[in-house]
């Protein structure tokens, strides 16, 4: 199989939050989309290994910030290449507190998106979460970030516990 066909798969770039009991945390993620419209769902892949994965099967809550262009690689090497277990990836970032009680990263954000988990997949090292949108908004006029933009503009690489990640 030529590797490079995966390539040309679209993504964009998310911060994925969420909160059990006290414990905010949040992870850059790549694999988030829109499975339908009425009722709206929501669908993010999450590494067995990364803690918010265990604070969404907890709360069964996420939230979801969609990122712009005007990212820095800073917020997105804290909340993707760092663990929640060792720092608090939320400190000198802004944030606002959802509805559902979860964070949403407002730095460098263009919208963000409440979800209630529904459903779940295992799919091997990772869980695919399915959730109804519950609230959402725009936040500010910027390109949303893409996987692409983050690689060639950027020159970002994938955390080895990125859906996306493969070994060289």
């Amino acid at each position: 199989m030529n590797e490079k066909a995966l390539y040309t798969l679209n993504y964009g770039v998310y911060v994925v939050s969420t909160k059990s009991k006290e414990k905010l945390n949040g992870q850059i993620a790549n694999v988030v989309f829109q499975i339908t419209a009425e009722p709206p769902k929501i669908a993010v892949c999450l590494s067995k290994e990364n803690l918010t994965h265990a604070l969404v099967s907890e709360s069964e809550i996420f939230n979801i910030s969609v990122l712009g262009e005007c990212c820095t690689m800073k917020l997105i090497g804290k909340f993707g290449f760092k663990s929640g277990r060792d720092i608090d990836k939320f400190k000198n970032y802004d944030y606002i507190i959802g509805k559902n009680g979860a964070p949403i990263v407002t730095d460098s954000a263009v919208a963000y998106i409440e979800c209630k988990v529904e459903n779940t997949m295992d799919v091997g090292s990772h869980t695919l979460f399915v959730g109804g949108v519950t609230e959402g908004d725009l936040l500010q006029k910027d390109a949303p970030m893409t996987y692409s933009y983050y690689h060639l503009e950027l020159k970002g690489k994938e955390p080895e516990t990125a859906p996306t990640y493969r070994k060289k």
